[in-house]
């Protein structure tokens, strides 16, 4: 179909400026993870090593970072435990999704569950999340304690939540970002506050830097949903029409069934309400997304939270960390991976 709008160069520099604002601190987030993942059992050890090896931009571990290299944490090391706190809150989660979705492939691998199976998987994403309340402990501030162990909750209610609406085409759109805001706004958010936490910052600015995080999350959420339908899969590493054939219905959809007739209307309930879609349902919805310009409309809706997450920042100085976390928002809307 081609893109929607122009991936940008820019937006791709972007993430790359925050791996380097983070200079080696990833670095020693990854070392230390795969310290505190060691274990005895040599399962745990083979599926933890496969599943952190297998990719990922570790966005959030690097947002925990740069948030606090924005609130002028410099010395000391807990930048880097937090933000491998935040990664493993994540990857106990991708575990967990790829269970509930009977997923096969992720970011162009095998899923463990496809490798392991269903119950190894929820196991050892059990593992991750202990881990990570460990060093959450270690940490010993009551505040993030607080926070991350709210997220997980909030992660785990959006799981809930799209399982219960899972397959409903009439979805509607204040119950999708509701969905997306648990799912995913919240650990994004989540790694931005503990990085304004740990940099000791006042409530607005805490409250600032928790805004730019659970918007980016959203914008990034929503342009992920929209590259299900038109994504390279060697580009965007999963299965294209996953969510399609899922059931999973989300803003393209959502959007069609707005401005769809009834007869439209009729023909996306009964796809979503069969128990499987084939590649000629998937198709026809291609066609109805194309007819009515729903990508465009999905990446205008990103777009909003885009400058809300932008803006976010306004109310610090000027510095090299806001101008990178700044540009970062332009990463979620435009990325090609």
């Amino acid at each position: 179909m081609g893109s929607v709008i122009p991936l940008k160069k820019s937006a791709n520099s972007a993430y790359l400026d925050l791996r380097e604002l983070a200079d080696r601190k990833l670095e020693s987030v990854e070392k230390l993870i795969d310290k505190k993942l060691q274990s005895d059992v040599d399962l745990i050890k083979k599926m933890t090593d496969y599943h952190l090896n297998s990719g990922g931009k570790r966005i959030r571990a690097l947002l925990t970072i740069g948030s606090a290299k924005l609130g002028g944490y410099s010395n000391g090391s807990r930048d880097v435990n937090l933000a491998a706190c935040v990664e493993l809150i994540h990857s106990a989660t991708l575990l967990h999704d790829d269970v509930i979705d009977e997923s096969k492939v992720r970011r162009g691998n095998k899923t463990t569950n496809s490798i392991w199976g269903n119950q190894s998987s929820i196991l050892v994403g059990d593992y991750l999340l202990s881990r990570c309340f460990e060093m959450m402990v270690d940490d010993g501030n009551l505040e993030i304690l607080k926070l991350l162990s709210s997220t997980s909750s909030k992660i785990a209610q959006g799981e809930v939540m799209q399982l219960q609406h899972k397959g409903e085409a009439d979805l509607l759109e204040e119950n999708y970002i509701k969905i997306i805001g648990l799912k995913t706004a919240s650990l994004f958010s989540a790694s931005t506050r503990v990085g304004a936490c740990i940099s000791n910052l006042d409530k607005k600015k805490k409250d600032a830097l928790e805004s730019y995080g659970k918007n980016l999350g959203l914008a990034f959420q929503i342009a992920d949903d929209a590259l299900d339908y038109f994504s390279k899969e060697k580009i965007f590493g999963k299965q294209i029409g996953k969510d399609f054939f899922e059931g999973k219905v989300t803003l393209p959809i959502i959007i069609v069934f707005q401005k769809a007739n009834a007869f439209e209307r009729t023909f996306l309930t009964n796809i979503f309400e069969k128990e499987n879609r084939d590649k000629k349902d998937f198709e026809e919805a291609l066609k109805l997304i194309k007819k009515y310009r729903a990508l465009e409309a999905t990446f205008k809706r990103a777009e909003y939270f885009v400058n809300v997450s932008f803006d976010a920042l306004g109310i610090f100085e000027n510095s090299n960390a806001k101008s990178v976390l700044q540009n970062l928002t332009g990463f979620s809307l435009n990325r090609s991976f």
